[in-house]
Parts: C-alpha cells; sequence; structure tokens
C-alpha cells in the first residue's frame, strides 16, 4: 500500500506531530470527502505500507521527525513545492529564500534522490508572464539542482472555485514554456517532466511524470510493486494507486491556486480545533459513523530490484 499524505492538505507543514503519532498508534481515520460520514480506517503499520509520499511547500516541521519515522521502518520521499510567487499568490507559505535552505538541509538529509522539486503550477496573470516564469525557475534551478534531480511542471487547473481568478494557459502559452523551461533545466542537469498534462510536450523535451511513481518507489524499497493507475485521479494522471489520508479545507497555506482548500475559514477554524492525538485530522469520530478498512495489502512482488 503507497501512503499519499497528502494530495488533500500540507501534513508536513502543518500536522507533522498528528502524522508521527498515527505512525506510532499504527492507524489513522479518513473521512470519505463525499460522505463525511463514512469512515475509513488505514493500517499504517510498515509491513502494510510500502512507501509514503509526502507533499509539502515546506518540510521544515518534519525535519526533527525524519530518524524516527525511519526507525519504524518505513520508506518515503518527498514532493516539495517550491515556486517563486510570493505572498501574493501563497500566502502563509515562507519566503523562498527560507526554503531553498529547507530543501537543502533536506537533501543532506535523505539525498537528492528523494526529493522532487515541482514548479507547480505554472499561472499567468499580469504580474507573472511567461518570461517571468523563464527568469524565476533559472533562479530556482541554480539555487536547487545541487539537491534534486527532477523537477516537475503542471499548469493551472481551471477548477470551479478558482477558475475566475487566473486567465486560461492555452496550447500555445504551454508550449512557450515547454520550449525553454527544459533548456533551462537541462543547463543545471534536472530533469524536467510534466504533471497531468493533455498536450504532449515530449518533442520539447518535458516527459511525461507520475508523482506517485513506481519506479521511483521500486528504487527506494528495493523490491518490485504490483500496481495499477490511480483511477479517481485525472485522466492524463499517470501516478499508480494510493490512499490518502489527508482532509480537504484543512490547510491554512492560502495558495491563491489551491484546488484541495474551497473554504479558507473553514480550514483556518479545523486548523485551530486541530488535536494532534485524534485519529483524525478533524478530530474524533462521533460515534454513529460507518466505518470500514480502507487497508490494501502490501503491493509488494516477490522479485527483488537490484540497482
Amino acid at each position: 500500500m503507497i501512503i499519499s499524505a497528502s494530495r488533500r492538505t500540507d501534513i508536513p507543514a502543518l500536522y507533522s506531530e498528528w502524522f508521527l503519532k498515527r505512525l506510532e498508534a499504527g492507524f489513522a481515520m479518513v473521512p470519505n470527502p463525499r460522505a463525511p460520514n463514512r469512515l475509513g480506517r488505514v493500517d499504517l503499520s510498515p509491513d502494510k505500507v510500502d512507501c509514503i509520499v509526502f507533499w509539502t511547500k515546506n518540510p521544515a516541521p518534519m525535519l526533527d521527525k525524519l530518524d524516527r519515522i525511519e526507525a519504524m521502518g518505513h520508506k518515503f520521499y518527498f514532493q516539495f513545492t517550491l515556486t517563486a510567487y510570493g505572498k501574493t499568490i501563497e500566502r502563509n507559505v515562507p519566503p523562498e529564500t527560507e526554503l531553498t535552505s529547507v530543501f537543502a538541509e533536506l537533501a543532506h538529509r535523505l539525498g537528492p534522490e528523494r526529493i522532487v522539486w515541482r514548479y507547480d503550477p505554472v499561472l499567468l496573470d499580469s504580474a507573472h508572464s511567461i518570461h517571468w516564469h523563464y527568469e524565476h525557475f533559472y533562479g530556482l534551478c541554480e539555487k536547487l539542482h545541487p539537491f534534486t534531480h527532477r523537477c516537475i511542471v503542471s499548469f493551472i487547473h481551471p477548477y470551479r472555485h478558482i477558475a475566475n481568478r487566473f486567465q486560461k494557459v492555452l496550447p500555445e502559452d504551454r508550449i512557450a514554456v515547454a520550449s525553454e523551461l527544459p533548456k533551462i533545466a537541462g543547463k543545471y542537469g534536472l530533469s524536467l517532466f510534466a504533471c497531468a498534462e493533455e498536450t504532449d510536450l515530449m518533442e520539447y523535451g518535458v516527459g511525461r511524470s507520475s508523482c506517485i511513481d513506481l519506479e521511483l518507489i521500486e528504487q527506494l524499497v528495493g523490491y518490485g510493486i504490483r500496481a495499477r493507475k490511480d483511477t479517481g485521479q485525472r485522466p492524463a494522471c499517470t501516478c499508480i494507486e494510493s490512499v490518502d489520508i489527508g482532509i480537504y479545507d484543512t490547510c491554512t497555506n492560502e495558495c491563491a491556486y489551491c484546488y484541495a482548500t474551497t473554504n479558507p475559514n473553514t480550514a483556518l477554524r479545523r486548523s485551530l480545533n486541530h488535536d494532534p492525538d485524534a485519529p483524525m485530522l478533524t478530530g474524533y469520530p462521533a460515534g454513529d459513523e460507518i466505518i470500514r478498512d480502507r487497508t490494501t495489502k502490501s503491493q509488494k512482488t516477490h522479485q527483488l530490484r537490484i540497482f
């Protein structure tokens, strides 16, 4: 079983203590996003979890917990989103200079192969032109290239609650970005990939990527993984299936493009009421929920991987 922590909220930045306690307890409870009275119980023991994928804009609060997570026998890697948008777009995210230092520290602790840099999403507006992206992507590559091997880019998706905030990224805009960013990344030895991208950009040097990536996971865990495509994601997504233990509307980063937080006030209230000892991010079951086991068996095959 692959654990996603999480596409729905920034667990490393905001809920790292809760996550560690859930690993120690051996399970987490997760409400169904469409039916909150239905809860899933997810076994987090190392014999059930093949790998953990962390998604974050700031893993600093988790740095002092990494040794304890590894001592439990868990394998993991980070999807680290780092842009240059600043407070106007990512209101509560620490400044770029602080995060580049955190990025370097994380790489020194884990190795660059366990950190995937996300330049995500590429958005266009009056303050962020295509040439703005060229300039700032160049600067970030210069700072981050010693600490990672790959970068994943994605273009903003017009989710209903943010559709009016940003202009649509047209196919010609995507090609303009894809024509230049691989050259910049290549100068620094970084491989560039696109996330859930319907436009084929491979001829421009942008590969297709899986964020929850079978090959990378097999390298990290040292054995083969039997896994299918995650059918719960967008059609162009090539990630393998995973179990997400996050909850929507709990992230207080307040990124203007966020798909996972539709109501910042709800997210703030839930954050203020958060109990790190609770089985769910949002507290304790009321007692009248329908609970089912959402644990999937280890996807380990008997074939060892040799690299």
